[in-house]
């Protein structure tokens, strides 16, 4: 695809989201994630598109509302990790979340160097 199809709009919430020129319909980009994440969660393997839309809203205005509040933390013009573990310090759940994967993060890292360690030299 040509990336000049797409042109940067504005959804209800004020968040930009990306709309297809050739259709004028916004682009969906998580669907097929959101699809395989609502069926572990016990949905139907069919589920409904506007089921699938109305998450997909969601999840598009959290990320933009984190990403917008995340520049307003740290340096101007940069998120980084400890930006959104400010940001979501408050929430247990979501603050042990985060911490799991970054450490996850580092362990793949560290096996990965390992990895390329023992096989190049």
């Amino acid at each position: 695809m040509d990336p000049k199809d797409d042109e940067q709009g504005a959804s209800s919430s004020g968040a930009a989201t990306i709309v297809d020129s050739s259709t004028g319909k916004r682009k969906r980009l998580f669907s097929k994630e959101l699809r395989c994440m609502m069926y572990g969660f016990g949905d139907d393997t069919n589920t409904f598109v506007e089921s699938v839309d109305l998450i997909e809203d969601l999840v598009i205005d959290f990320i933009t509302e984190m990403t917008l509040k995340a520049l307003n933390v740290g340096k101007k013009g940069r998120v980084n990790s400890d930006d959104i573990i400010y940001l979501i310090r408050n929430d247990p759940k979501k603050y042990a979340r985060v911490k799991d994967l970054l450490n996850m993060n580092e362990e793949l890292k560290k096996a990965r160097r390992a990895f390329d360690d023992e096989y190049s030299g």
